[in-house]
């Protein structure tokens, strides 16, 4: 997956705020500092779109009427810290976990010497940050107001119960595993509408693609979409893509990977010819030299997986879907 590095910046309003920024901009590395006396709205409004986190040097109840009517999600929202000038309390005020709030808040009350104040009820209380153990682990929620009720179920319970259909790495302790029985959290590819608990959705699938020279990247995406929907599996689930190398320089193919932040394997056509049990097809062969393409690019890309979606085939694209065993072996090997 690519990265991309985070953006900072710190608002302030006066003289003695603008001190107190310059001493944490040396510190944090790639930070900027902006003075917002006289357009503050104009300031955090553009800040607000262009930057992952917000420090704000100045009271906490003008930076609340600021960012109030600019809230959407806390999946998206930047994360807002709030420091007095003299930094000897900097408060997480939004997107503490997920958007890394708590975190840097820690990190600015260190570089002043002052407290980071956390109110986020599992950092308080000694719980695991669900949403932050779900990102860990890759998980996509497919219910976000679900999600937060179990959240909140774990704050008042102290545990939750989960049921993957894949092997977990080790669990936290108020996390527990069960084979059976209705689990808060149920950890699985599928989308069908008789789950019983709050679905996560593993990064476990890999999609292969076969496809005409010059299909356009909407050609291939809807393709997909409709092979997942088809067999009640989620698209968030995933992984990544899988091909013949003679598509490694398809336009289209890259240019959905690319939308998408996919990562894609391409295999020559010995490596394909040598999957066992897949389908076969003579026009593919005279084409490629690959007795097929999308079935065993996606088996070889899922690591030998379980093929769960045999090729389906549209105009100019073919796709097959196929289950990593296990999406967390690298974590079950610390």
């Amino acid at each position: 997956m690519k990265q991309v590095a985070e953006k900072t910046v710190l608002l302030y309003l006066t003289s003695g705020g603008g001190q107190l920024a310059e001493k944490i901009v040396h510190a944090l590395p790639g930070a900027e500092a902006i003075s917002c006396r006289g357009r503050l709205r104009q300031c955090m409004e553009r800040c607000w779109q262009e930057f992952d986190h917000l420090i704000c040097i100045m009271a906490t109840g003008i930076v609340v009427r600021m960012i109030g009517p600019l809230l959407e999600d806390k999946r998206q929202d930047p994360s807002v810290v709030v420091a007095d000038e003299l930094g000897r309390f900097v408060i997480s005020l939004l997107s503490g976990h997920i958007g890394g709030g708590n975190a840097l808040a820690s990190r600015v009350a260190a570089i002043t010497g002052g407290q980071a104040v956390i109110t986020t009820a599992s950092d308080v209380l000694g719980h695991t940050a669900l949403d932050l153990w779900a990102q860990g682990l890759g998980l996509s929620v497919a219910d976000k107001s679900a999600f937060t009720r179990v959240m909140g179920r774990l704050v008042y319970r102290g545990k939750i119960t989960v049921y993957s259909v894949y092997p977990l790495p080790p669990l936290p302790a108020d996390i527990c595993r069960i084979e059976e029985g209705q689990a808060d959290i149920v950890i699985t590819c599928s989308t069908k509408k008789d789950i019983s608990g709050t679905v996560l959705h593993p990064k476990t699938l890999v999609a292969g693609i076969g496809c005409n020279r010059n299909t356009p990247a909407a050609e291939i995406e809807q393709a997909l979409t409709e092979a997942c929907a088809s067999h009640s599996l989620a698209l968030a689930s995933i992984a990544g893509l899988a091909s013949i190398d003679l598509k490694s320089d398809e336009v289209g193919l890259l240019a959905f990977a690319e939308q998408h932040d996919l990562p894609i394997d391409f295999f020559h056509r010995d490596q394909l010819n040598g999957v066992e049990g897949v389908s076969t097809s003579t026009a593919v062969l005279k084409a490629t030299g690959a007795k097929g393409v999308a079935e065993p690019a996606a088996v070889l890309a899922a690591g030998g997986g379980r093929l769960l979606v045999e090729k389906m085939k549209w105009k100019n694209v073919t796709v097959a879907i196929a289950e990593k065993e296990n999406p967390w072996k690298e974590h079950l090997c610390e």
